[in-house]
């Protein structure tokens, strides 16, 4: 009791100066029978339970930036910086604690610095299609060098070549055609896998001497072994010279390429080492390891930092254009015949490569994800994929990442692990330390052989006593030597039945330990551990329809919910209809829903009758019984007709209108006398109110002998009016043309007696013997 006192002392002094979460020590803290794992539950269900606020543990994850370095404002004019301590992403490390659960965030703030170093290797194929290309490659050192001189002042420039792989069916293997693969008026040089011919310089003159001594030479089929020279370039970096700068790899090739498979046709099936094999600056292991796969070529290229651009010509541009979506940081240019065009094309690429920011990490662990949310220029903002990555970045401008890490559970059985994050073709990275805080504090400072724990024999720590080997129980009160186990089981059986704690816990020391489970928001419960709250009935596939709590296998809904998995709402506003009636008074609304009760109606508020005749037509006969005392029901009227209060009006404007009233039905129909009634139909609740205009609107019959007679006269005298109207317009016409010809007879220049041709009708005989007596 002593030491108790002295370290509940200690304790009290450092929970005051905030240096300690204090331990629960109420012995009234949890119920009879609770299960001593109920200590560890959420803060609101802990404060429930009874355990004071200040007695809770609950601690928070964190992150600490331990380097931070500024990013470096390089000037191509100012003084020169070591390429090692160029800084163009911060903070270079952190250290994040992690809880399950509880996400932690920081930023990452990235400056593409001014005259920043590259270096630049040009791998091209020596096959004999490219010999045209080898002539206007050999002065490409010292040109490039003067272009490049605009970008950066600190470039260097390297050299290599590639042919195939020398084993048939790749390249003839006849003496004189390993001497000599070309024709015999040519000098070949002896077919080769990859060789360095010049290691990253400074020096451009250097690179055109040695480059004007290459040869080409030859092979047998078309795609070439290009692949193998990229890999031995990414992966012999203290060979090649790279620097821990902007790595820029130019491929230059007129042809297709073999990959990881094609080395069956050699005979060669063992997959590339991914290892460097350089002797004397030549691949030597080209016979033995078969072409490296894509993706073996991609994460060579990412771990190296080599960002590839391929400079080929436009008959296999569309290859190696699907080969470019595959590689991260590359690009395809298009290369003329006779490389005329390299220059402009390599400044081309590396412009579109640097432009655009692309974060990426190592693996993570298991159980642990990263979000990334970009805020790129002129206040462009991404999440998802397209938070990685920013575009359209100049020199000198700065772009900013917010990085979101999540754990959930306790990774890595607590061990601290370190991811790294870097933006792809740089060589920078940042280090995140993850440290996962699995377990409280309070652990640490557990009172060995506390009297507490039933006269010293456990630990009491975070409230509760952690036995020493032997002993067992809540409070250590038992020992596994001197008690017997079956003794015991019976205080763990409800209502004597066989099941020792439901067999959802353990019996110690006759009390029930339940069984944790992988979920932690998953309990059982219980003297014997007979309760859980996931066992409820669900609806939705949640549990008690998300609308209650699972007690002890039952749901407790809460308000305005009820039934087994609180799916029943009770709210009656989705079964209001339009009149304001529940189920338009001809229903029930249960869980929310109308249930119609006259077998007739249908729809969301019973409001739908396919077979009813209508409301106007379902209330006439009554209404003119009533109303005139005629019509169908005028003998039963005082029988089937007094459900409803009736109210005469004078006039059809008395009758109640829609917007008084918005459930009023307006009715017109025609009586036995053909005369039409007017009235309306209101329905609330049980009552029932007809209004009706009392005087009745009938209409007299037209006089049918004046409209015939007058119709028959109409026809008669529009036929005789068109009659004479076609007798004139004859008349009109024959004058016409009468006049036409009295006028045609007075131009005539001669008569019929004058007429040459005319011969008269009679004939003059003289009689000799009249003298004209």
């Amino acid at each position: 009791i002593f030491k108790t006192n002295l370290y509940l002392l200690y304790a009290w002094r450092k929970i005051r100066a905030g240096n300690l979460t204090p331990p629960v020590y109420s012995q009234d803290f949890l119920k009879q029978g609770e299960p001593t794992s109920s200590r560890c539950d959420d803060v609101e269900t802990l404060e429930k339970k009874g355990c004071a606020k200040i007695n809770i543990e609950n601690p928070h994850g964190r992150v600490k930036i331990i380097t931070n370095k500024p990013v470096t404002n390089r000037m191509k004019d100012g003084p020169k910086v070591n390429p090692d301590q160029i800084t163009q992403i911060a903070p270079q490390k952190l250290s994040v604690d992690l809880r399950s659960g509880e996400a932690q965030s920081f930023s990452l703030k990235f400056k593409r610095a001014e005259d920043y170093p590259i270096d630049l290797y040009y791998l091209m194929d020596l096959s004999y299609s490219m010999k045209d290309d080898l002539e206007n490659v050999k002065n490409l050192g010292t040109d490039l060098m003067k272009e490049m001189q605009n970008i950066t002042s600190d470039f260097r420039i390297g050299f290599g070549s590639f042919v195939e792989k020398t084993v048939m069916p790749y390249i003839s293997t006849t003496p004189a055609k390993l001497l000599n693969p070309c024709t015999s008026d040519l000098n070949c040089t002896s077919p080769f896998s990859y060789k360095n011919v010049l290691p990253l310089t400074t020096k451009g003159t250097r690179f055109n001497d040695l480059v004007s001594k290459q040869q080409i030479s030859g092979n047998l089929d078309s795609p070439e072994g290009g692949f193998d020279a990229i890999m031995q370039v990414a992966v012999c970096g203290d060979l090649i010279g790279w620097r821990n700068v902007t790595r820029l790899l130019i491929f230059s090739t007129d042809a297709g390429f073999h990959f990881a498979g094609d080395g069956k046709l050699g005979g060669i099936v063992l997959p590339n080492d991914g290892r460097c094999h350089l002797v004397n600056n030549e691949y030597t292991m080209s016979h033995y390891y078969d072409y490296p796969s894509i993706a073996h070529l991609v994460q060579k290229l990412s771990d190296n930092n080599i960002q590839t651009i391929f400079a080929v010509t436009e008959e296999f541009q569309p290859v190696y254009k699907e080969l470019k979506n595959l590689i991260p940081k590359s690009a395809v240019g298009t290369l003329s015949s006779d490389s005329s065009n390299v220059i402009k094309l390599i400044i081309d690429a590396y412009n579109s490569l640097s432009s655009e920011v692309i974060l990426e990490n190592s693996k993570l662990p298991e159980d642990v994800s990263i979000v990334y949310t970009s805020h790129c220029k002129n206040g462009v903002s991404e999440t998802g994929e397209n938070g990685r990555k920013c575009s359209n970045i100049s020199i000198g401008d700065e772009v900013t990442f917010d990085v979101v890490i999540t754990a959930k559970g306790c990774p890595s059985k607590g061990k601290s692990e370190t991811i790294k994050i870097k933006m792809q073709g740089f060589t920078e990275e940042v280090e995140v330390v993850l440290n996962f805080i699995c377990e409280c504090a309070c652990h640490n400072e557990g009172i060995p052989k506390s009297p507490l724990c039933h006269f010293g024999n456990g630990t009491f720590e975070c409230g509760a006593c952690r036995c020493n080997d032997g002993r067992i129980g809540q409070k250590c009160e038992c020992s596994t030597d001197e008690v017997r186990t079956e003794d015991l089981d019976a205080n763990c059986r409800m209502d004597n039945g066989t099941e020792i704690c439901s067999n959802n816990g353990d019996c110690i020391c006759g009390t029930c330990e339940c069984k944790k489970r992988d979920n932690p928001e998953e309990r059982y419960s219980g003297k014997y551990c007979q309760c859980d709250n996931f066992n409820c009935d669900r609806s939705n596939n949640k549990l008690c329809g998300g609308h209650g709590e699972c007690i002890c296998r039952v749901c407790h809904c809460y308000a305005n919910y009820t039934g087994s998995a609180c799916d029943c709402s009770l709210d009656t506003s989705t079964c209001l209809a339009k009149n304001k009636q529940i189920c338009n008074g001809r229903g029930e609304c249960k869980c929310g829903v109308c249930k119609c009760t006259d077998p007739k109606f249908q729809g969301a508020t019973c409001e739908v009758c396919p077979t009813c005749p209508g409301v106007c037509a379902e209330h006439k006969d009554c209404v003119e019984c009533r109303a005139f005392k005629t019509g169908a029901k005028a003998e039963t009227c005082m029988k089937d007709c007094m459900y409803f209060e009736m109210v005469t009006v004078n006039s059809r404007e008395e009758l109640p209108q829609p917007g008084d009233e918005p459930y009023i039905t307006h009715c017109k129909e025609k009586d036995a006398s053909d005369c039409w009634f007017y009235y309306t139909y209101a329905a609330l609740n049980d009552t029932k109110v007809v209004h009706v205009v009392t005087p009745t609107e009938c209409i007299t019959g037209p006089a049918v002998i004046p409209i015939v007679a007058g119709v028959v006269a109409g026809i008669v005298l529009i036929g005789l009016a068109l009659l004479l109207i076609w007798k004139l317009l004859m008349i009109i016409h024959d004058r016409r043309e009468f006049a036409k010809f009295e006028k045609e007879k007075l131009n005539a220049k001669w008569d019929t007696g004058e007429n040459p041709i005319y011969k008269s009708a009679v004939t003059t005989v003289v009689n000799p013997k009249y003298e004209g007596k």
